[in-house]
């Protein structure tokens, strides 16, 4: 059986960093990232068409890699996300949840019984395919599976409380850039009204043990706010296409410059 190694760190009160996978189509993202020093894959299948056999073979090279498989799912429907955890994902984010209702929904597709109602599958990639006890199968994957809900509205921000106190809620984590965006204020993720939604979910979760992650923002002086005002311990703070486009530029930019120096 192979543990989730975000489950021991945020146990243990660590901040856990991610990177979001939007671009990569190979297994080699998750020891590169790995390498790079980050603790989970965020592979993004809302915002990019990641095809389900390649994300499954992400999520397998991660879970050899010492890497958490993270998988963003595109809503709420069950089949996406049961597609992702059998074929690997040690945890799903799902967006836009606005209210205890949908977060018990996500709670029932996702857990096994008696938490859920989760279809039962043999052959994990969690357990390397061996047989297990039914039982313990059931409890380890429910306990090595992280559930985490968007919150990306003011209507979500309002139900906070609510959505925290849903059994089987491992993480809040607030998607800064379509709040900003809902509040009118798009991309002005360090504003007074976005860090006050922040500060609200993070009562929220410190009322009900949840953990707070907090997205959109990457700026190294945000998430140390976040980190040590609001407890936050959960961020992805960057993409492949990201640190592709960022290194490919600065590359460019640098060498034409220095051929102009000679020039």
């Amino acid at each position: 059986m192979i543990p989730n190694p975000l489950v021991k760190k945020l146990a243990a009160s660590q901040t856990v960093l991610g990177v979001a996978v939007r671009q990569a189509r190979t297994v080699d993202i998750a020891r590169i990232m790995k390498t790079a020093g980050y603790d989970f894959l965020f592979i993004d299948t809302e915002h990019t068409p990641v095809p389900a056999d390649v994300v499954s073979q992400i999520c397998q090279a991660a879970l050899g890699s010492g890497i958490a498989p993270i998988v963003r799912t595109p809503n709420l429907e069950r089949v996406h996300a049961i597609h992702a955890l059998d074929s690997g994902a040690q945890g799903l984010v799902f967006p836009h949840v606005e209210n205890a209702d949908e977060a018990r929904h996500i709670v029932d597709i996702c857990r096994y019984a008696p938490a859920g109602h989760r279809s039962m599958a043999y052959g994990l990639p969690h357990v390397e395919f061996a047989s297990h006890d039914p039982r313990e199968l059931m409890d380890f994957v429910n306990r090595e599976t992280l559930i985490a809900v968007m919150l990306e509205t003011p209507q979500a921000i309002e139900r906070c409380e609510e959505i925290a106190a849903v059994p089987g809620i491992d993480i809040l984590h607030v998607g800064t850039q379509d709040l900003s965006a809902e509040m009118g204020i798009p991309g002005e993720v360090g504003a007074p009204a976005v860090a006050q939604a922040i500060a609200r979910v993070s009562r929220a979760c410190a009322a009900h043990g949840k953990v707070l992650g907090v997205g959109g923002c990457y700026e190294p002086e945000f998430i140390r706010r976040y980190v040590t005002q609001e407890q936050a311990r959960f961020f992805v703070v960057g993409s492949d296409l990201g640190y592709l486009l960022g290194a490919a530029r600065a590359q460019a930019a640098k060498v034409r410059a220095s051929l102009e120096l000679q020039g």
